[in-house]
This record gives C-alpha cells, structure tokens and sequence, in this order.
C-alpha cells in the first residue's frame, strides 16, 4: 500500500457534458447502468464562451471533511479487465470527519487522471477546455485535516459506469461532514482513468466494449469493495485513520452501474449493512431471500417510477426483504445524483428540468438520511413520506 498525496487538481468528468451539451435528457432514453454521458455527443458541439470556474457545494454538517488518497493492491486477485496487468490494484479517496479550520484544501483529481477525461472527450477544437482551466474546481476536502475523535461508520462510494470515483465527491464530502467515513473506490481499467500507486494512469479497458456484460461488472466491482472493506478493518495497515472506521457499522451506496453493485455487494457480503441504489438498473434483479437489510432505490423520475421502463427496479422491490424506502425525483436526469450536472451549468451549458444544486440537495438529504436511521440508529421523519420542503420527491409505491 502507498498513501500520497494529489497535485496539480483538475476538474471532472461532466467535461464531457460540460464541452458537448449532452447532459440534460440523458437518463430519459437510456439503460442508466450501461451508457456514459460521452455517448450521447452532438454531431456538432458549440464549445464554450466563458472560462470555466467549477466549485461543488459546502458540506452542510458540523464537521469538515478531511482527505486522504490510498492504494491497494490485491494480491490474490488477477484484475479482471487486463490479467496481463497483474494483481488488481485500487485507487480509494478516504474522505472523513475533520476538525474545521485544518488541512490545506484538497484537489479533485490528478493531471493524469483529467488527460484521461480530455481523451475521450474528444474536444471541438477552440473550446478552450484544458486541464489547467479546469484546476480551479472546489471540492471543500482537506488534506492532512485533523480527524474527529471517535468511531464512525463506514460508507463505500461507486460511481458511474466510466465515471471516476472522483464524481461523487460532493455526496462523500457531505457524509463525511454528518461523521461518516467515506470510501471513494475506482474501476481500475472500467473507467476514464485512476491514478495508481506506481504513477501510471490506465485508459478505459472496457468501455468501448458493445459486448460488456453489465452483471460481471458489478459482481467485479462487489469483489473490489469487499477487499477494500478487509483492508480498511483488519488492523490499520491500509490506512493511517483507519482506527476512525466503526467496521459494525457499514453501507454502501452507488450510482448507475455503481448502485447495481451495492446491491451485488450486499449479496456477496453481509459486513455491508444497508445500501443505496442511485437511478441505476440492477445487475441482475436481487431474488427472493437474497437481501433482507435495508435498501433506498432513490431515481429519477422518468426512469424509475412504478411501471416504469427499467422492469429490475419492480423485481428488486418484491424481492427486498427488509426495510426499504423507492424514491423518485421529478425533473430530475441521470446526473442529477452526482456532480456532473452543477458542473455543467457551471460551465454554461443547458441542464434538466430540475435544478443541478437542488439534485445535489435532494440526494445529500436523502440518502444521508437513510443511512443515518440504518448505521446510526437515529430516526429520520424525511423517510416517512412526502415533505413540503422536498416537493420533487415522489414516494413509490
């Protein structure tokens, strides 16, 4: 394990979004767990007018959030993607409860890691987009924070398919704050790239694969967290702050593809005790008797109402058999429960209905919630029902 430090900060994977205007409508017509924002570019794309200032929202609970970036190596483990690689290795971005006022703020993501966004974006020519006019982002982490005493529990973070783990930030940063310790974990070789432990930035293996089965993708993924969940548990060898992490107490929560393997994590490992399915398909549907602990289905809703067109997220709510909670959100687009649509109002370009900050909002309330009446014990009336200070959450069934 090597733990360093990023430099050089750049901005976000939503650049795709952000430089060809494909974010808003997105999740209406497409599988959400099998598609990436790249592939639904114009055939002409209008670049930007303004430079691009990128800043997420400031956590809202009464600590900070400190960063760490660690990295893991499995050893016993060939990576799935590229065997002639090696042993499977992980970028993890560790966000906890920190003291306010400590640590020097922290970058989003490497310069190797934006060049990977930049080359599959594939930029129209002018649009003044470069990993240098993107460094500015803020993302309200703090390196070298100093950490609240205590145990908290323990939350893993998947993205997107393609995404890096990077474009959850604003919801780590937020549990963090609410004194949970946040684990954002990368698809080595499944996304547009993560930094590793020996400086190397690995392209997208997979992601141009018309072929790719979206089930081996989750069940690789349930396999990265469960190593991640030993190593993070079992002594403090992986992490200098491990001793932070109540390992009792712990979720899981993914977007897209990344919520499909929250459930598969669940399934494979019953250390992770309630987890969040945010607007992705299942791969495949849970059966009957294989999840009885908690589960938000939290979607949009175009996508995930009741008899909508993703028939998984009917066969998963009978088969859950413990609490659950099926939420959608009206207005809102496949990007609205990560970073990527502020992002790309930021950058000047058109959004969904629902406005990017209230999605961000919406998903920080909710699913902080949820885990705070299954980890922490402390009930939520949020989840009871319909609230007037949330009018855009539909409650299904």
């Amino acid at each position: 394990m090597k733990r360093n430090r990023r430099i050089n900060a750049v901005a976000v994977l939503t650049l795709a979004a952000l430089v060809t205007g494909t974010g808003a409508g997105f999740a209406a017509t497409t599988t959400p767990s099998a598609t990436h924002v790249f592939d639904t570019a114009p055939a002409t794309a209008t670049a930007p007018t303004r430079s691009f200032q990128g800043a997420l929202p400031a956590p809202t609970g009464p600590y900070a959030a400190g960063e760490d970036v660690i990295h893991l190596t499995d050893a016993n483990r060939p990576d799935p993607w590229v065997p002639s690689s090696g042993p499977r290795q992980l970028a993890v971005t560790m966000v906890y409860p920190a003291v306010p006022g400590t640590g020097t703020p922290a970058p989003y993501m490497t310069l190797a890691e934006a060049a990977g966004i930049l080359r599959r974006t594939k930029l129209p020519a002018g649009s003044g987009i470069t990993p240098q006019s993107l460094s500015g982002v803020t993302t309200h982490a703090f390196d070298g924070a100093r950490p609240q005493r205590g145990k908290h529990p323990l939350v893993v973070l998947s993205p997107a398919f393609e995404d890096p783990r990077i474009t959850l930030t604003s919801l780590a940063t937020d549990l963090a704050s609410h004194g949970y310790v946040v684990a954002l974990v990368g698809d080595t070789y499944g996304d547009s790239g993560e930094t590793l432990a020996n400086g190397q930035t690995p392209p997208c293996a997979i992601c141009d694969d018309p072929g790719l089965d979206f089930d081996s993708v989750a069940a690789n993924r349930a396999r990265d967290v469960s190593f991640v969940i030993d190593r993070l548990t079992h002594g403090n060898t992986a992490w200098p702050l491990a001793h932070l992490i109540d390992k009792h107490e712990i979720g899981m929560a993914g977007h897209s593809i990344g919520g499909a393997a929250a459930a598969a994590t669940m399934i494979a490992d019953p250390r992770v005790r309630a987890g969040v399915n945010m607007d992705g398909s299942f791969h495949p549907a849970p059966m009957p008797g294989q999840i009885n602990r908690p589960l938000l289905m939290l979607g949009t809703a175009d996508n995930h109402p009741v008899g909508g067109h993703d028939t998984t997220w009917g066969q998963a709510w009978a088969a859950l058999g413990g609490y659950k909670k099926w939420l959608t959100v009206a207005g809102a687009d496949h990007f609205s429960f990560a970073d990527l649509d502020l992002l790309h109002e930021q950058a000047g370009f058109p959004t969904p209905p629902l406005d990017p900050e209230r999605g961000i909002v919406i998903t920080r309330e909710y699913v902080t919630a949820f885990f705070d009446q299954t980890l922490k014990g402390i009930h939520s009336p949020l989840l009871d029902g319909p609230s007037p200070n949330n009018p855009e959450v539909l409650f299904q069934p």
